[in-house]
């Protein structure tokens, strides 16, 4: 599942548990829109200090089990995802945009659970 992340200045094991509604629940996140967002998150692992643990979507909603390090706050990292998947799911999927509008994810955010362990 999850490693301990070891840095020189602290140890942590940061993990939440987001879902994230379609604007207004709207049914679009087909297999071609799931792809696009995993693709995207794994690009976004790259750049920044998250692990996306897993992704699952259904029809109306994303689920995200991310771990991070201490040095972003629960709003920077759902900042971070929001915008960037919404950026490319709007540049590669265009029927969504047609869709939903100017957004994709709602501010609807219900976090589940999150978890923090120091050692």
């Amino acid at each position: 599942m999850s490693e301990i992340i070891h840095r020189s200045h602290n140890v942590s094991k940061l993990m939440y548990h987001f879902v994230l509604p379609t604007k207004y629940r709207g049914e679009v996140v087909s297999d071609e829109v799931e792809n696009v967002i995993k693709e995207t998150c794994i690009e976004i692992s790259k750049r920044y200090d998250m692990y996306f643990l897993e992704i699952g979507a259904d029809k109306d909603h994303v689920h995200f089990l991310i771990q991070s390090e201490p040095n972003y706050s629960l709003t920077q990292i759902i900042k971070i995802v929001k915008s960037i998947t919404a950026k490319e799911v709007f540049a590669r999927c265009p029927e969504v945009k047609k869709i939903m509008g100017r957004k994709f994810l709602d501010s609807g955010l219900l976090c589940v659970d999150s978890g923090r362990t120091r050692e």
